[in-house]
């Protein structure tokens, strides 16, 4: 028979506690809100900590395997925790009698538990789940994603126990949210009364965060079913709300221009005259400085040099010269912003016969070691950088071919953390608008999209810009890191063997390669009767070549045997056709 009762925990001790030792052991003695003299006993340890009933009751009873187990039933009284108790041993009555099974019992028990605490649990778990690849743990902002996606989504559909989790909930929250404004409404006061839609692809990924939780459920043995297992997902193609685009070659010239001289430049901008009649004509708020252009970058870094110090200068130089690298490196290995800021000097390997940088598994995205090729100009200004990096900081060549890498925790580059507001600092320098007539913008990814696009340009199997891009899918290449605009489809089509008319005489025909001389043999089967014996027939092109070969029944002449229809292709007695397609 099962029983009820307070089980033991330990808490902090409280305020003003003092630890005694009492009968031989220790006891912390402290006095509580009401004025109350207290005592406890006390946790052996570092850190002491007292032991105390809990508020709420368990429950021990045997299930329909016979194991013993251990409840919470909490509740507070002991007349609710003893009906929970009953409760309980009938449905391990039921599971012995056979009338429901113990997976179903199982699940029986935590349909009253809060979902929050469900939710809670799981992601207890999936934070010491082993990440992707070869990263030990799950990444921290995807779990900040999933608890804020799994709460919004608990607390927006009504959700309160396991069984109150069905679609039809989440299908109606779906259409309320895409019900919203297109941009949030804001009172007077600067305050967002109603939020803004979100895009397709936020929608699709709280779904997926509802269904793996769904999954979790039932491998728990929490529910039966996965309530979300085929929710609708939204076309995430009409509803883009960042399209980025490819840098075209001059624009990729200007901007790492434009990076290297910048630091400097900004030093010496010439200031001009604001018209401004509201103001007095000696004011110093009628003056400015003049913005960069590509064309006047070049004298106004002349001019930032000979103003500033020595030091100054070298420290600007180096700066321009870092940030013109990291664009660089970015846009010819299509290596992330967060994947470059992980490379240290130790992962790169310059002095071998093909120079490349090893990206570690745990700075991956998708958790695998990638190994990925130097161009030969990239790697010579790599191969002076990183020289001048070992000899600053770690006073040894690194990068030799063949010698295991020393552990180098010196970072590649310095990667600002306010890089994106730089570059669009660049850009505007550069000339290049942020956002082009199709709405499409430049950003640091889009870095590595102009790697992906100049791949696919110069003929580079789309496998190959795949594998150079890392990607999991072709689809994914093609799709979403190409700019069709810069796609040379013209061109592509003009390499194309020029296709005769009809009326095209012999000797065209033979000058374009397109006379059927390399033709590859058909090979056409004639059964007639049980039995067959074959024969080979040379049919011969034009110029003599063996274009096809016909098998042959014996006493068949080539003009007796009977052509098929070429409207129907029915046979015709026992005779049949076996026609390739071309």
């Amino acid at each position: 028979m099962g029983t009820v009762f307070k089980p033991f925990v330990t808490r902090p001790l409280p305020e003003g506690a003092e630890l005694v030792t009492r009968a031989g052991k220790r006891v912390a003695v402290w006095t509580d809100a009401s004025g109350k003299r207290r005592q406890a006993p006390v946790t052996a340890g570092d850190t002491p900590r007292i032991r105390a009933r809990a508020g709420t009751y368990s429950a021990q009873f045997a299930d329909g395997a016979g194991v013993v187990r251990r409840v919470a039933t909490g509740c507070k009284s002991l007349d609710a925790a003893r009906a929970v108790l009953a409760d309980l041993e009938r449905r391990a009555e039921h599971v012995k009698a056979g009338i429901v099974t113990q997976a179903e019992a199982h699940v029986a028990e935590h349909a009253d538990t809060p979902v929050v605490e469900h939710v809670d649990t799981y992601l207890a778990e999936l934070a010491h789940k082993r990440g992707k690849g070869a990263r030990r743990t799950v990444n921290a902002e995807h779990l900040a994603n999933v608890r804020r996606s799994l709460r919004q989504a608990v607390d927006e559909c009504g959700f309160r126990r396991l069984r109150d989790l069905n679609r039809a909930a989440v299908d109606r929250w779906v259409s309320r949210l895409l019900a919203l404004p297109d941009a949030p409404v804001v009172d007077a006061a600067g305050n967002v009364t109603t939020p803004g839609r979100p895009a397709a692809r936020t929608v699709n990924v709280r779904l997926c965060s509802l269904t793996a939780w769904g999954n979790w459920l039932v491998e728990s043995g929490r529910l039966t079913a996965n309530p979300f297992a085929r929710l609708h997902k939204l076309d995430e193609a009409d509803d883009v709300r960042r399209l980025r685009r490819a840098l075209t070659a001059d624009e990729l010239r200007r901007l790492l221009t434009v990076a290297r001289l910048r630091p400097l430049a900004e030093f010496g901008r010439p200031t001009v005259r604001i018209v401004d009649e509201a103001r007095p004509a000696k004011s110093r708020a009628t003056w400015k400085r003049a913005e960069l252009t590509f064309d006047t970058i070049v004298d106004a870094a002349e001019r930032g040099r000979a103003r500033l110090r020595a030091d100054e200068v070298e420290r600007r130089e180096q700066s321009g010269r870092e940030r013109a690298l990291l664009y660089a490196v970015l846009v010819s290995t299509g290596l992330r912003k967060g994947e470059l800021a992980a490379l240290t000097v130790a992962d790169v390997l310059l002095d071998a016969p093909q120079p490349f940088v090893v990206l570690p598994a745990a700075d991956a995205k998708n958790g695998q070691r990638a190994t990925l090729p130097l161009r030969a100009d990239v790697a010579d200004e790599l191969r002076a950088w990183v020289g001048d990096k070992a000899e600053a900081v770690c006073r040894q060549r690194v990068g030799v071919a063949g010698v295991t890498l020393p552990r180098a925790d010196v970072p590649l580059f310095d990667v600002p953390t306010g890089l994106v507001r730089i570059l669009d600092r660049d850009l505007a320098a550069a000339g290049i608008p942020k956002r082009d007539d199709r709405g499409r913008t430049v950003d640091v990814h889009a870095l590595r999209h102009t790697f992906a696009t100049h791949l696919v340009a110069a003929g580079v199997a789309p496998r190959v810009a795949q594998a150079a891009l890392r990607h999991s899918s072709l689809e994914l290449t093609m799709q979403h890191y190409t700019d069709p605009r810069l796609l040379d489809v013209a061109g592509a089509l003009a390499a194309l063997p020029a296709l005769p008319t009809a009326a095209a005489p012999p000797e065209a025909a033979r000058a374009t390669g397109t006379d059927d001389a390399g033709a590859v043999a058909l090979t056409v089967a004639l059964n007639t009767g049980p039995t067959r014996q074959t024969e080979s027939l040379a049919v011969q092109s034009p110029r003599g070549q063996r274009a096809a070969e016909v098998t042959r029944s014996p006493g068949e002449t080539r003009d007796s045997r009977q052509k098929p229809n070429s409207g129907d292709r029915t046979r015709t007695g026992d005779t049949r056709l076996m026609k390739p397609v071309l």
